[in-house]
């Protein structure tokens, strides 16, 4: 039987060279190390080993992850078993820019905001899962037919970082899509849950925070491993957001219900949402 293929995404550094690393010499994966960074990307890759692969990727295009997994598939003999949609960035633009920052344009309109962090940190994970499902959808004349997916939420995602307020958008957006999906997902032996780790000194942290840090706040990578431990032992471990913080993981579950009519709408109504998505689509505007 050939050995299980994974992806991930940011995988030249920080997190994704971490896990990438995890599974190719712990859990005897071959794997796709995906990176919009060629010198980084190629050297994880090549000290990795034969059973590694780098793959240039630009996640926030749609066309350069589609191309990625078909040829992380195709390269993996006809299977794909682990994504790990990783890859994320800060705000690009700052919500809270000066006046004499605010351009217009030639109509004499506001220019847009950029929302970069959007596409990279939670569009590219909805369209990951996408692509994954259908390649697991395939993998099964090879061995697979089962998958992980994982994706990097972050503490962001569980509380809330003004400074960064669309990356504490995207957070808190891939933690809600994982715990939507993952149930679902369940029926066709896939399995969705999201990390959220605290602080890990990565390529996204300026040098300035790191050099006022104090270590004992360090969450080091070796517990983001103890989570895709987890996620690998379990078949059936779906739809959860994780905490990471310092060698520790906790499994956080959605707030409470604040009456028992919340609580029906949550747990008991999915039948009736059920019969109107079934129905054939007559729905306005937005």
């Amino acid at each position: 039987m050939s050995k299980p293929v994974a992806i991930v995404t940011g995988a030249g550094s920080g997190i994704g060279e971490a896990v990438a690393t995890h599974l190719y010499t712990q859990k005897g994966y071959k794997v796709v190390v995906a990176d919009l960074n060629t010198t980084t990307g190629e050297k994880v890759a090549s000290t990795l080993g034969p059973d590694a692969t780098f793959i240039q990727t630009d996640v926030s295009s749609y066309r350069s992850q589609a191309q990625l997994f078909k040829k992380a598939y195709e390269w993996g003999g006809g299977r794909l078993d682990f994504f790990h949609a990783n890859a994320g960035i800060d705000d690009r633009q700052s919500l809270y820019d000066e006046e004499d920052k605010e351009e217009l344009d030639e109509d004499g309109l506001l220019k847009k905001l950029n929302t970069k962090t959007m596409e990279v940190n939670l569009e590219a994970v909805i369209q990951g899962l996408w692509l994954f499902k259908y390649y697991v959808r395939r993998s099964k004349e090879a061995g697979g037919g089962k998958g992980k997916f994982v994706a990097t939420s972050s503490a962001a995602g569980l509380y809330h970082m003004p400074q960064c307020p669309q990356y504490t958008a995207s957070k808190y957006g891939v933690i809600g899509f994982c715990r939507a999906s993952g149930p679902e997902f369940l029926k066709e032996n896939i399995t969705v849950n999201a990390i959220c780790p605290a602080f890990i000194p990565t390529n996204l942290c300026p040098p300035e925070i790191l050099k006022l840090w104090p270590k004992e706040h360090i969450t080091p990578l070796s517990t983001v491993n103890k989570a895709i431990d987890a996620f690998l032992a379990d078949d059936k471990l779906t739809g959860q957001a994780v905490e990471l913080s310092q060698e520790n993981i906790y499994f956080r579950k959605q707030v409470e219900y604040p009456n028992e009519s919340q609580k029906w709408v949550g747990e008991k109504s999915n039948e009736i949402w059920d019969v109107g998505y079934q129905a054939p689509p007559k729905r306005e505007g937005y």
